[in-house]
């Protein structure tokens, strides 16, 4: 049975930070311009499990006089692997049934969720956890492999804190203190700002691990150590702030001071979750890194976690543990560990892309169809589990059974035959499955030997290779091909340009086109272009899909361009950014300012026709590229 010991009994205001924390979590993951800093809600989780799991082991120990290590780890293996079991199990029989073509790639996510390293198995094979264009239905398991990884350290932790001594309880509450300062310095300190790319643009954003180069943010932000902050000042709390000590102790006595705490720690993790930026984010000069997270923003929203917790926790707190102990946060937080686990897997079969953003129609939907898979987990799964259930049931079957309990019981090998055979075909179609190229990728990977990199030094003195239509009497540069003519239909782009970069081709365009290409880089290349003379009569740029642009750089960016007869700005299509009305906007003022400036409004094209688009709503089908490379030809008047 999972029995907590008695000195700790059942506090309800927890439950309610569980909830709050798991709304918050599950609003960023539908939608995070709802809330850009809910991803927060798992750094609250953290702090609660440090505060919690400490103070378990403690009432343990001051009860029986030690920590019994297996009884720790059954308990948590009761509580946390049943109901994740069901998940992944259900996770790739669904795929197996209406997703194969995932099913390669998704193989070696299972394995990870099922050892609870998916956060190391990320990092160490840079499936960045910040892709929008992926599916990646465990992708949330990373905050489940660090609290598991922690729980089965802690107790090895806490029991050497055991052979300490009460009297020194307080001393080792500061030195967890003091080593949650010292991970958020560590995270400031290997943290590095500026713009992320690939290893070979951006070096400085990467770093060795056992000799393997795995990206510095995925590091920061998946890893068990640099993570573990909240938990260890969670810990620290449970040791200063034991709640059975809290009732006879003279801190006890004035209950609106502990109020003011808690609501001012929970007024601050509010405001983060609503100021806070999203982890990375996409500028002008590139995407970057959340600067302020990483370099104390954890640290903050641990300390105001702390503060709520200790009013929650606190038994003469009146307004804060009675307003966060109600009857539906309780009901939430009790179940917000399968709510956790199920919402995210079906997110992702719904819109199959990480980063498409939900209606608000849409998020209601699914909510409660998590919220089904939540309760059914809950009453069929987690609660049977935790109180015995297999145990006792496996007893009685292994029993000798005659008559009418021996026909039950074949009835019941029968039933669990049946419904195992679902399962079963989906870990053998897993098993056998080939890893298979999404259809975006293989798109992109297509239209890699179609593009020129401008910016390549050895790009200049390769031998001339003429390919192409010839429109007008000028022949498209070749990819690879730099030989001194003069490029007369240059087009700069980023992933969704580099898709259609045969089309183009075809149609005598030179095109440079990389993926999560910053704007900026539209300036160095027209800088390069114009310094080597070798810019024609129409430059087109389409770029603005990863980042922001501002009006300065588009002032920088046609220096250099103000000659050319026509530059040709393509207004961008990303439905789920903000940053797509934004760019858009300061596009579409473009011409006002510069003569030789036309827009393509490819948003509005998009919009008419979104069968022209893959799912992701944002990279162009092969049908779709034919009409964009017709309509910019148009639009320069070179139909």
């Amino acid at each position: 049975m999972n029995k907590r010991p008695q000195l700790l009994s059942y506090i309800p205001s927890l439950d309610g930070i569980r909830a709050l924390s798991v709304l918050a979590v599950i609003v960023y993951h539908a939608n995070k311009l709802w809330l850009p800093g809910g991803f927060l809600g798992v750094e609250v989780f953290f702090v609660i499990s440090g505060y919690l799991i400490t103070l378990l082991l403690l009432a343990e120990s001051e009860q029986s006089g030690s920590i019994s290590l297996g009884q720790f780890w059954m308990r948590r293996f009761r509580r946390l692997l049943p109901a994740l079991w069901v998940l992944v199990v259900g996770v790739v029989v669904f795929a197996s049934l209406f997703q194969r073509e995932m099913l390669g790639k998704l193989r070696g996510d299972v394995v990870a969720a099922l050892l609870y390293g998916f956060n190391w198995f990320q990092i160490w094979n840079g499936t960045s956890y910040f892709t929008s264009f992926e599916f990646v239905p465990l992708r949330h398991l990373w905050s489940l492999a660090v609290e598991e990884q922690f729980y089965l350290v802690w107790p090895l932790v806490m029991l050497l804190v055991a052979k300490v001594g009460r009297r020194k309880l307080p001393s080792v509450g500061v030195l967890f203190f003091g080593l949650s300062a010292a991970v958020a310095i560590y995270v400031a300190l290997t943290y590095r700002s500026g713009t992320i790319s690939t290893i070979d643009q951006t070096p400085v954003q990467f770093m060795s691990l056992f000799g393997h180069s795995v990206s510095r943010i995925d590091f920061l932000f998946l890893g068990t150590l640099t993570r573990s902050g909240g938990l260890l000042l969670g810990a620290a709390l449970a040791i200063w702030w034991r709640p059975w000590l809290l009732k006879r102790s003279i801190a006890s006595t004035d209950g609106s001071l502990f109020d003011l705490v808690g609501l001012v720690g929970l007024g601050v993790i509010v405001a983060a979750m609503f100021k806070f930026h999203t982890v990375i984010e996409g500028t002008d000069a590139g995407t970057v890194g959340y600067d302020f997270l990483f370099r104390g923003g954890f640290f903050v929203v641990d300390l105001a976690s702390v503060a709520l917790i200790a009013a929650a926790v606190h038994p003469s707190s009146f307004i804060v543990s009675r307003t966060l102990g109600n009857p539906v946060f309780v009901w939430l937080g009790r179940r917000s560990y399968g709510f956790y686990l199920f919402h995210w897997p079906v997110f992702q079969f719904y819109r199959r892309f990480a980063g498409k953003a939900l209606t608000p129609y849409e998020f209601v939907v699914l909510v409660l169809i998590a919220l089904a898979f939540t309760e059914l987990s809950f009453r069929l799964v987690e609660t049977p589990v935790r109180r015995g259930a297999i145990s006792q049931w496996w007893r009685e079957f292994r029993a000798p059974a005659y008559g009418i309990d021996a026909v039950k019981r074949q009835r019941q090998v029968l039933l669990i035959a049946v419904f195992s055979l679902l399962p079963i075909f989906g870990v053998v179609s897993l098993a056998t499955a080939k890893v298979q190229v999404d259809e975006i990728t293989q798109n992109l990977s297509d239209n890699e030997g179609n593009v020129v990199d401008l910016l390549d030094s050895g790009a200049a003195s390769a031998p001339v290779v003429i390919t192409g239509t010839t429109l007008v009497g000028q022949a498209p540069v070749a990819p690879g091909s730099l030989d001194g003519q003069v490029i007369d239909i240059l087009a700069i782009g980023d992933s969704v340009m580099l898709g259609a970069a045969n089309v183009l081709t075809e149609r005598g365009v030179t095109v440079d086109a990389l993926k999560s290409r910053p704007f900026r880089q539209a300036l160095e290349i027209a800088n390069y272009m114009k310094s080597i003379n070798r810019l024609g009569s129409v430059v087109i740029i389409h770029l603005g899909t990863n980042n922001t642009v501002d009006a300065k750089t588009l002032d920088e960016i046609m220096v250099p361009l103000k000659d050319v007869p026509l530059v040709l700005f393509v207004n961008v299509h990303v439905p789920d950014e903000a940053r797509q009305n934004a760019n858009n906007l300061l596009l579409n003022e473009m011409p006002s300012r510069y003569e030789n400036v036309k827009v393509f409004d490819w948003n509005a094209v998009a919009i008419a026709h979104p069968e022209y688009l893959y799912s992701d709503q944002t990279h162009i089908r092969i049908e779709g590229q034919k009409v964009y490379a017709d309509l910019m030809m148009q639009a320069i008047g070179r139909p």
